[in-house]
């Protein structure tokens, strides 16, 4: 099975994934998958207290996947080896804790005889950049032109078509709707522009973002904000 949730920006919101909040993580196992949209946040400072949640997290019964956020250390998370699973890129981060790369399409079996298959795209614009100092910003927090490449690239091998996407950011069509949750509206770039590229041209179930924290279903239907909500996918 494959739960997802949204930002848990670390020690901030991890305990979204106890089990006295999320009981049905406690039947699952490592071929069950949780996947965070972004915004992990337990490679940030790789201090002690982080370490140990990284640890909990890799003794709970699932597999962790998570998308990387804005609010990542890009140069800790650029430190891990990159190797192969399921068809794509992965940084392995323990043996059950996977940052799931820019650009990359893996297929993932949900039971025994179906398998899905989903493209992800991390990484957003910061809007509070010029508040934050260097130690806690990466200018890597937005993709590099190889990755948007390499993210055509692979999705034109499957012929432009998967079952599920997930991103940080929202494609730009979405944010005319979000903007009405949001104190200080958030502006389309580069990266929402490419997300929107891929929304026109891809054959797709469903698509869920975070990011914006606000658990929503956009009325245009494909599309899904997730926050607090963990959700599962079973197809």
């Amino acid at each position: 099975m494959l739960y997802i949730t949204g930002d848990i920006h670390g020690i901030l919101s991890i305990d979204r994934l106890d089990k006295s909040n999320f009981p049905e993580g406690e039947l699952l196992s490592k071929s069950d998958y949780v996947l965070i949209t972004g915004d992990f946040g337990l490679l940030f400072l790789d201090d002690n207290l982080e370490k140990q949640l990284r640890k909990w997290l890799e003794n709970k019964p699932w597999t962790t996947l998570f998308i990387d956020g804005n609010h990542e250390n890009h140069d800790l998370l650029d430190s891990y080896p990159i190797t192969k699973w399921r068809g794509g890129k992965i940084h392995r981060i323990s043996d059950s804790v996977y940052h799931l790369m820019r650009g990359q399409v893996y297929t993932l079996p949900v039971s025994d005889s179906k398998n899905i298959k989903i493209f992800t795209f991390g990484g957003a614009d910061s809007d509070d950049k010029q508040w934050r100092t260097a130690a806690s910003w990466w200018a890597r927090e937005m993709p590099s032109e190889e990755e948007y490449q390499e993210g055509m690239s692979n999705l034109e091998k499957h012929n432009w078509e998967v079952d599920y996407i997930f991103s940080h950011t929202a494609p730009t069509s979405c944010f005319s709707l979000l903007n009405n949750y949001r104190i200080i509206p958030r502006l389309p770039d580069q990266l929402t522009h490419y997300l929107q590229m891929v929304y026109n041209e891809t054959t797709f179930i469903k698509w869920y973002h975070g990011h914006m924290h606000v658990d929503l279903e956009y009325k245009l239907g494909k599309v899904r904000a997730i926050y607090e909500d963990i959700m599962v996918i079973d197809r």
